[in-house]
């Protein structure tokens, strides 16, 4: 194998800086068969970067990054701080440099109390390299996924263009990542180019590809803080950069674009698009709709493969849903006046639901979370002020115990901490503002509550799509939803609809889904009311309806 396809290979990671070169030791650490491997790097992390467990031993990396000079003591002194913080067995300081005379003097003082501290530096990771698996494992592909990857390959070879909608949970990533490694299979030196909007998003998309890609191809960030030179193999990158590296020759053969539906007739993205027009585009989406009514069709084409949320939950391969609308706020006053005028959206929405109190939005969660094995909840909040105040009515209270927000308004770090402990289960309740929308991997999630106004469809079927991951012992999740809007409430009959519909078999692998309101008048009403719900669910504030007479029975 030549050097410079070799991940661990001194220069090329020297070229990538301080931040990525955790990234990389972490990625090593998978291909060695290193499990429960987590990045940990960031304020408050004890001294640690990297923590993971082998053959039933627990590590803890520090990562030092040095172009020039030999590492110090304070490096060991690090590593040993958290080697006792996070109860490792094994401590280990990873640098592209060598331990000075110091640290080697204090790494041998520690020995007399503890497991030697071990020094990895470019020679160490260079042997590890070779000996490592040249695949990590990877899971076989459903049969929708296979479907999808042929479609997609399939439109690229005929028009260069294709477009994926598959619902959140369902692998878009994994189909994503299967056609990045079929192409590379046949044209192995090809650049590789996949964008999102977001840092975050962006550093969670190269984790997700490694599994589909041979040890052999590069991968690495390319945002606001990460500018490496060298561009081979896969780049995963921030649109505003990715733009600023085609700008300057940058040009890969293949670009994969997820969350594809924040691309617009203009901007960076159409921009980006535009200069790398000779390239092969895919786009991958579980929402393709748009605000501003851009068809994504318009640069990709028609779908090559769409698989909905609905029949993703009729064949089995998403949760089934338990969706609970709580329409006890309705002002039944209004609803006898309404048949009279042609109200918009806005007016309608404003004047018939009274505001939800925090309090009844607890008692509710409570009594939801009695009925739930291992429950594991999202709270998604109007506001970041409304999600911090959530978060202190419920956190120490029964049942649930821990309560976190999470939010823009934290730093990465911070968010990365909540999410950590959620996922070990020691906070279980999270309330959220859209931070969670896209792009977070939270499949033991089974209680989802709707304490927000959602007029957005795409927004709604994100948060939704949070709770349809399946796992282990999961098979369905709860919806408590504090409506407040009636998009909501048709986006809901529309998918009580579709999920009764027969055109699909439904496989028999788990309990029906229902769709149910904590008022029948009002379910009998909106039925009555809201008769073309896949319209009405996109339909804007300015959208006027008229009403039917009320019914003596709906009077009450």
């Amino acid at each position: 194998m030549l050097p410079e396809t070799v991940f661990m290979d001194l220069p090329h990671l020297r070229d990538l800086g301080p931040r990525q070169f955790p990234r990389q030791v972490e990625r090593l650490l998978w291909h060695l068969g290193f499990t429960d491997v987590a990045t940990i790097d960031g304020a408050g992390d004890g001294g640690g970067d990297i923590i993971g467990r082998h053959n039933g031993k627990d590590w803890v990396l520090q990562c030092k990054w040095k172009l020039r000079g030999a590492i110090g003591a304070d490096a060991v002194d690090e590593v040993a701080r958290a080697r006792e913080l996070y109860r490792a067995n094994e401590a280990a300081v990873v640098t592209t440099s060598q331990p000075g005379p110091a640290a080697r003097k204090r790494a041998g003082e520690l020995s007399a109390l503890a497991p030697p501290i071990k020094f990895w530096t470019g020679d160490v990771l260079r042997r590890a390299y070779d000996r490592a698996a040249d695949r990590l494992p990877s899971r076989d592909l459903r049969d929708y996924q296979r479907t999808a990857v042929r479609a997609l390959q399939s439109s690229l070879s005929k028009d260069g263009r294709a477009l994926l909608v598959l619902a959140t949970g369902m692998g878009k990533t994994v189909v994503g990542g299967n056609v990045i490694d079929q192409h590379l299979k046949r044209y192995p030196v090809d650049d590789i180019l996949v964008i999102a909007h977001t840092k975050d998003l962006v550093a969670q998309l190269e984790r997700a590809l490694w599994p589909h890609l041979p040890k052999a191809i590069r991968t690495r960030l390319v945002t606001g803080d990460e500018r490496p030179d060298d561009l081979s193999g896969v780049t995963c990158a921030t649109v505003a950069s990715a733009l600023s590296a085609a700008k300057a020759g940058y040009r890969p053969k293949l670009i994969m674009v997820d969350e594809a539906h924040h691309i617009a007739e203009d901007g960076q993205f159409a921009e980006l698009l535009s200069i790398l027009s000779a390239a092969a585009q895919f786009g991958v989406t579980a929402t393709p709709w748009r605000g501003d009514g851009y068809d994504l069709t318009r640069h990709f084409g028609e779908a090559s493969y769409t698989l909905g949320i609905e029949d993703g939950m009729r064949r089995g391969y998403l949760a089934q849903v338990d969706y609970r609308l709580f329409v006890d706020d309705i002002d039944w006053d209004m609803v006898r006046s309404a048949s009279q005028y042609s109200y918009s959206l806005s007016e309608l929405n404003a004047r018939l639901f009274l505001p939800q109190r925090d309090d009844a939005i607890r008692d509710e969660l409570t009594v939801a979370w009695s009925n739930v094995t291992r429950p594991r909840g999202i709270i998604f909040c109007r506001t970041i002020e409304h999600a911090e105040r959530m978060s202190s009515l419920l956190n120490g209270a029964s049942p649930w115990g821990s309560v976190r927000a999470i939010h823009a308004g934290l730093t990465a770090r911070q968010r990365q901490t909540r999410l950590l402990e959620f996922r070990s289960g020691s906070v279980p309740l999270l309330t959220a503002v859209d931070i969670l929308n896209e792009g977070v991997d939270i499949p033991d999630v089974n209680i989802l509550c709707f304490a927000r106004v959602t007029h957005s469809r795409r927004i709604f079927v994100q948060q939704l799509g949070r709770g349809l991951r399946l796992r282990d012992g999961k098979t369905s999740v709860v919806v408590l939803d504090f409506v407040s809007d009636l998009r909501r409430i048709a986006a809901t009959l529309k998918l009580r609809r579709d999920l009764e519909a027969d055109s699909v078999e439904v496989l028999p692998l788990h309990a029906k889904s229902s769709i149910t309101f904590s008022d029948q008048r009002v379910e009998s009403l909106m039925d009555e009311w809201i008769l073309d719900a896949a319209s009405l669910e996109t339909a804007y504030d300015e959208h006027r309806l008229q009403f039917p007479e009320v019914t003596a029975i709906q009077k009450g």
